[in-house]
């Protein structure tokens, strides 16, 4: 019987953790405003020097659906989406994708991904950056949610019996 080894397990561990902690900055990122964004990392005193490694880009993505969850599946269209890659002085590269063609959130998407990598920066952008995108989305989404508990409407059924003769 195989066993398990420790070292490797040990090892994918921590490369797991970052691979979570580098999609949850992305998603936060890419799901909030660009100009919640860009007043977060303003607040920032000093931001990492950062080189693009290619031209930020606008391209199309193919956005395929189901019907009911479980159909087949089905083109539903094309959106666009920008992406950029950056390296931070010293540091790892940073990719970010959003959705829509505003350079300046791709290329925050991919700084926030190359500080997330750097045991320097990460503590601060999770500070500075990411919480408080996430307590402005968790805020966005109880305002959706009580804007739909408004027009809830609560339907029941009344069933008529034939009397018996």
């Amino acid at each position: 019987m195989n066993q398990p080894d420790p070292l490797v397990d040990a090892q994918s561990q921590p490369a797991q953790a970052l691979t979570a902690t580098r999609q949850r900055a992305h998603a936060l990122i890419a799901k909030s405003r660009s100009s919640s964004v860009q007043a977060c990392f303003a607040r920032m005193m000093d931001l990492p020097r950062s080189t693009p490694l290619r031209p930020t880009e606008i391209g199309l993505i193919m956005v395929r659906g189901r019907v009911g969850g479980d159909g087949q599946r089905f083109n539903l269209g094309e959106l666009p989406v920008a992406r950029a890659a950056v390296r931070i002085e010293n540091g790892p590269v940073g990719v970010g994708y959003v959705a829509g063609r505003d350079h300046d959130h791709a290329e925050m998407a991919a700084l926030a991904d190359a500080m997330v990598q750097s045991d320097a920066w990460r503590e601060q952008l999770e500070d500075m950056v990411l919480a408080p995108l996430a307590a402005e989305l968790a805020e966005r989404k109880d305002a959706n949610a009580r804007k739909a508990a408004a027009t809830k409407v609560d339907f029941f059924t009344m069933v008529r019996t034939r009397a018996e003769k």
